[in-house]
């Protein structure tokens, strides 16, 4: 058993060393599961292992499922063959890259396919180097070249370009000098060109860009041609006093003259914050408000349906009866909102304990089908070790993905609850057969108050339960996404991390 020990241990310290990216994935689990990946394939791909663990490859060619590759892999997973592809694939921070993937499929003592390992290269630079060729035997080289010059040298060009823009816009050179500020940027800050233009970017102002981080970003990832994208600075700033800045900055691969620089685009959201903390105050404030009154309406309510005589008229208790429907929405959207003000402003408690999520997911379950009648809610597969969570938050999260799927599928019956154990991590899948979600929405389903536009004319809501379960799914170390297709259905899948001992054991 040592020895055994020893020997996995070494192997998978083999594969951590290896400098090719390496996934397992599980071909008798639904959706062919990633149970596992080495460092290099973090590395490759820059996502952590914990937001892998569980998913399908097919996430990382994001929206680009129709590639001629695809469908090679299919048929050698289907067929249980080895296969070779070049694929295109996308990093977490949306870069793109070339893959090369070789799969090989694992077979146990009956010849069936348990597993497949797939070996993964950038290859990137070799394809570029390809289509590069390419390119220059289809194009001729004088005119290529004449036009790309007059571009690039062409000064009133690019000045016409940085003016319009409606951000304040700097060019820096490589030594982070300030080689341009277009008008709006002047205005902004109240100064001249001859106060900012030859200046370091360091020094402008009262050294309000002097700060440690942003160099950071600026000297040591901005040159790996990766962007900066999204930094606040809140600052005292000269002439126009304390603003909260939004900065973005991207580097010019050109050759030639604009080799090197870096644009960086500032925008000042001082009254775009200010509006959402408003608004995030209002609501807190407005929940906490209403739900004083509306426990008060609810007593009165059950004092009212205890108190209606036996021979009350049928309509009368069909009101009263549709009344406590809409009194049970207005508590769970007052709760919502509750939740959303917590989390906000960073008061979200999780009180964990050992849970069963079998069980948890049976109970939900069970509490959902006599409201959803038309409805078949399919619970399949199990897990053997329980995780620490809050049984009531997630109880809450599948509720709200169930329910969701219910809504979102109004001419498909059957709602599937898929339970699984994928590595250290316990697996929900909460499937659909419904209107399915766009791939520019699925960026943003899990933002607060988003709401397609599509969706919003046909169901009624507040678009904070999906921005709620993450957040819950987040706070208990585990992560929350969704896999969907337009006119298909959709899957929202969560992990948790499982505990050391196995469900039923002491």
């Amino acid at each position: 058993m040592n020895n055994s020990n020893a020997e996995n241990q070494l192997l998978r310290a083999a594969l951590d060393a290896s400098t090719c990216g390496i996934i397992v994935t599980d071909n008798q689990l639904p959706d062919n599961p990633i149970i596992y990946c080495n460092q290099a394939f973090v590395k490759l791909s820059g996502y952590q292992r914990e937001e892998v663990i569980g998913r399908n490859c097919r996430f990382l060619q994001g929206s680009e499922r129709e590639q001629a590759s695809r469908a090679a892999i299919r048929a050698a997973v289907d067929s249980g063959e080895a296969v070779t592809v070049e694929i295109r694939n996308y990093r977490k921070n949306g870069q793109f890259f070339w893959n090369e993937l070789y799969i090989s499929p694992i077979r146990d003592e009956s010849g069936n396919v348990t597993h497949f390992v797939g070996v993964q290269n950038d290859v990137t630079r070799r394809k570029n180097a390809e289509e590069d060729l390419i390119h220059e035997r289809e194009l001729v080289e004088g005119k290529v070249a004449e036009r790309t010059a007059q571009l690039r040298e062409s000064e009133e060009y690019l000045d016409s370009i940085v003016q319009t823009i409606r951000q304040g816009l700097l060019v820096l050179d490589s030594g982070y000098r300030v080689i341009s500020a277009n008008d709006f940027f002047l205005k902004t800050f109240k100064v001249e060109k001859r106060e900012t233009e030859g200046k370091s970017l360091y020094e402008l102002g009262n050294g309000q860009w002097n700060i440690t981080r942003l160099k950071e970003l600026l000297e040591r990832i901005l040159p790996t041609n990766n962007p900066v994208l999204d930094f606040e600075v809140e600052h005292d700033f000269p002439h126009i006093g304390r603003k909260l800045m939004l900065l973005n900055a991207h580097r010019v691969e050109l050759e030639g003259t604009y080799k090197d620089r870096i644009l960086l685009a500032i925008e000042d959201i001082t009254e775009v914050r200010a509006a959402e903390n408003r608004k995030d105050d209002f609501l807190s404030v407005s929940s906490h408000e209403l739900k004083t009154p509306l426990t008060t309406i609810k007593g009165y309510h059950q004092a009212l349906k205890k108190y209606l005589p036996l021979d009350t008229q049928p309509k009368i208790r069909t009101i009263v009866e549709k009344t406590g429907k809409q009194i049970a929405r207005l508590d769970s959207i007052i709760t919502s909102l509750l939740e959303m003000s917590r989390i906000q402003n960073g008061i979200f408690t999780v009180n964990k304990e050992s849970l069963d999520l079998n069980l948890l997911v049976s109970e939900v379950a069970d509490e959902l089908r006599p409201n959803h009648p038309n409805h078949e809610i399919q619970v399949v597969g199990k897990v053997r070790r329980n995780v620490l969570g809050d049984d009531s938050q997630l109880a809450q999260v599948l509720t709200n993905l169930i329910v969701n799927a219910i809504k979102y599928s109004p001419d498909s019956k059957a709602v599937s609850v898929h339970l699984s154990e994928v590595s250290e991590y316990a697996k929900i899948a909460v499937t659909d057969y419904g209107i399915g979600i766009s791939a520019d929405d699925q960026k943003r389903v899990f933002d607060r108050f988003y709401r397609a536009n599509d969706i919003q004319r046909k169901f009624p809501g507040m678009g904070i339960g999906l921005y709620i379960c993450q957040q819950i799914v987040s706070h208990h170390g585990g992560t929350l996404w969704v896999d969907s297709e337009p006119g298909r259905g959709s899957t929202f899948s969560l992990t948790l991390p499982v505990e050391s001992r196995e469900v039923g054991n002491d």
